[in-house]
């Protein structure tokens, strides 16, 4: 299945791959960044934790006015004086947290510090019966900490009989790191891919430009005007390469035109005076003989010519109603006598050149009667975005491993090549070229009937209706 929402263009996939890449990046960055926070806060309750245990504070900490003062910054939270009681700190149910407990009992001992016992844990400060009641009313919504936690540790020392408890506050991620980071990728998006969509840019345009002139020759084989080199020195270079091989192509493409008009000029004119010379020979069957004789070359060196000039036309595409040059193809064999049906037809127009299409049709219709008993049916119809010419025959079709065969040149399905079967092997090779000139193709197959034989051969020539 296809990712539709991966862009087909370089420039497109470029800045994707960027923008995809920078938002691992910064994905990867936050979260290392919020656990370096959440280390941080585990350290600085761990060590707040070990201050009260240790030095018993009686100060409050907190700001009641929530101001914060000149010498002492605004405080959010609390920190409550030490409790002193006999009873035990875990409440029932409540678990050790072990890790905490590791960490306070390391900067305990640290200090010199060796508790006989020590207990970690935390709760919800709504359950801490210590806290509700140190707590003034207005504060009790416990917007101080934001998870609404507290962590509690009790040391008993050596010679004690009484635990000494504190409490610290769990807080929770800061919303405004998540902001900065936010802030930070939007700003690295519009810098970075704004940037590199500009460099990108200044080097797809040429190469765009580069791709529209090489596909407007391979269509139409006009040579025009060169295409100025521009972008990168890269990009320059591969321009002017692409100049100098395109003038290289024109300049062999008119050596052929000169060469064919000349072998068009040498070779015809002396057919032409063989014509008239073989009316002088006395006997019928001879003088026949020499005029088939003189017709085939004729007619293999026009389709030789044909082939050779189908890549440069001379003509311009018109409009064409092509069901009309359907039916006066079929007329044509019709009033030459041959059994051609023309079938169901589509109104379809479009702009071809119509003089080529109409001579790759008749090739199609010639070969379906030259080796399908002289039996053949036309029909036009819309298939798939493009207008098909189907031309079926009710003859013994070809063997599947020699289709592909038969459309290169000089290929016949029988080895004869005498007037009662046809030409030299060209009209399925003009007619496959003629379809590719207008960007189409021509595909041949076999026609099967239900119990698997073959009923004869299908050949389709399809023209792009866009």
């Amino acid at each position: 299945m296809t990712f539709r929402l991966w862009p087909k263009s370089l420039l497109g996939q470029m800045l994707l791959a960027v923008a995809v890449a920078l938002l691992v990046a910064q994905t990867i960055s936050a979260v290392l960044l919020v656990l370096a926070q959440e280390q941080r806060r585990e350290m600085g309750a761990a060590n707040g934790l070990v201050f009260q245990l240790v030095a018993e504070p009686r100060l409050d900490y907190r700001d009641r006015e929530g101001r914060g003062s000149k010498d002492r910054p605004r405080q959010h939270w609390q920190r409550y004086r030490i409790e002193r009681t006999a009873v035990y700190p875990l409440m029932p149910g409540e678990k050790e947290d072990a890790k905490r407990k590791e960490l306070v009992r390391s900067i305990l001992a640290d200090q010199g510090i060796e508790p006989v016992k020590l207990v970690v844990t935390h709760r919800k400060i709504a359950n801490d019966s210590y806290v509700m009641t140190q707590r003034e009313p207005k504060d009790r919504t416990g917007a101080w900490a934001p998870r609404n936690e507290v962590i509690v540790a009790g040391m008993l020392r050596k010679g004690e009989s009484q635990w000494t408890v504190a409490r610290v506050p769990l807080g929770g991620p800061d919303p405004q790191t998540l902001g900065g980071i936010i802030g930070q990728t939007l700003l690295l998006y519009v810098v970075l891919v704004g940037g590199l969509a500009l460099l990108l840019r200044r080097i797809t345009r040429p190469l765009r430009a580069l791709t529209m002139r090489m596909e407007r020759f391979t269509r139409t084989r006009e040579t025009g005007t060169q295409l100025e080199p521009s972008g990168p020195e890269d990009t320059r270079r591969l321009i002017t390469a692409h100049n100098e091989m395109q003038a290289r192509i024109a300049a062999l493409l008119d050596e052929k035109d000169v060469m064919l008009g000349a072998i068009g000029h040498d070779l015809k004119t002396p057919l032409a005076a063989l014509r008239v010379r073989i009316e002088s020979v006395e006997d019928d069957r001879e003088r026949e003989k020499m005029a088939a004789t003189i017709e085939d070359i004729t007619r293999t060196l026009d389709d030789i010519l044909s082939l050779a000039r189908v890549g440069r036309p001379s003509d311009t595409p018109e409009s064409t109603e092509l069901s009309a040059l359907t039916a006066t193809v079929v007329e044509e064999f019709e009033d030459m006598g041959d059994d051609v049906l023309l079938g169901e037809t589509s109104r379809i127009v479009l702009k071809v050149r119509a003089t080529w299409l109409r001579r790759a049709l008749r090739n199609l219709v010639a070969n379906a009667l030259r080796y399908a008993g002289g039996r053949a049916r036309v029909s036009l119809h819309s298939l798939n975005g493009a207008a098909a010419f189907r031309v079926e025959d009710d003859g013994p079709g070809i063997p599947d491993d020699e289709i592909d065969a038969m459309l290169q040149p000089f290929r016949r399905g029988e080895g004869s090549r005498n007037r009662e079967t046809g030409g030299a092997g060209l009209g399925l090779t003009l007619a496959r070229a003629i379809a590719e000139q207008h960007g189409g193709s021509l595909v041949i197959a076999n026609r099967l009937r239900p119990d698997g034989s073959i009923a004869g051969l299908v050949a389709e020539l399809r023209i792009p209706l866009d």
